[in-house]
């Protein structure tokens, strides 16, 4: 687990099932964890993936893996769950979600992707937003990059800063 932040814990956490194998995507999460400083800092939380093995279900890789998830958003913290079946956020969408979860006095915004399968039931009944990155399929090592990016743009856009221009 890397973390980038200040204080004692970051203001976002990225939980992802599964390290990045892509060097490429490792160092863009690393930039972008790097680029939310200003705005409290981010965690990457990669936690183990399930293997698949010879007579267990796809819903039992994902049950395994939503406690791990689970287990890693505090109780307090609103939790946005990626997910195919969610809703496609515009940035400025995801602007002012953000800035929901500030007024909401909630001391942390996690973000989970679900491993190979997806996330369980079980998280997405947690989670206060299921958020589609749309109808492309994209690895979840590349949906992770996107995330963050796209969270650091919705600062951006609340700042007033120029990035979200480009």
């Amino acid at each position: 687990m890397s973390r980038a932040g200040f204080g004692k814990a970051a203001a976002h956490v990225l939980i992802t099932v599964g390290k990045p194998k892509s060097s490429y995507v490792a160092e863009g999460l690393l930039d972008y964890a790097g680029r939310l400083k200003p705005y409290g800092g981010c965690e990457l939380n990669h936690l183990k993936a399930e293997r698949a093995a010879k007579g267990k279900s796809a819903a039992a890789l994902m049950a395994a893996e939503a406690e791990r998830i689970l287990a890693a958003v505090e109780s307090r913290a609103v939790l946005w769950a990626l997910d195919r079946k969610g809703v496609a956020w515009s940035s400025p969408k995801w602007a002012d979600q953000l800035q929901a979860v500030r007024e909401s006095g909630l001391p942390r915004l996690c973000l989970a992707i679900g491993g190979a399968e997806g996330l369980a039931e079980s998280v997405l009944q947690r989670a206060q937003a299921r958020i589609s990155l749309g109808p492309a399929t994209l690895s979840h090592e590349l949906a992770a990059l996107v995330c963050l990016e796209q969270l650091y743009r919705a600062h951006t856009i609340l700042a007033g800063t120029p990035y979200h221009r480009g």
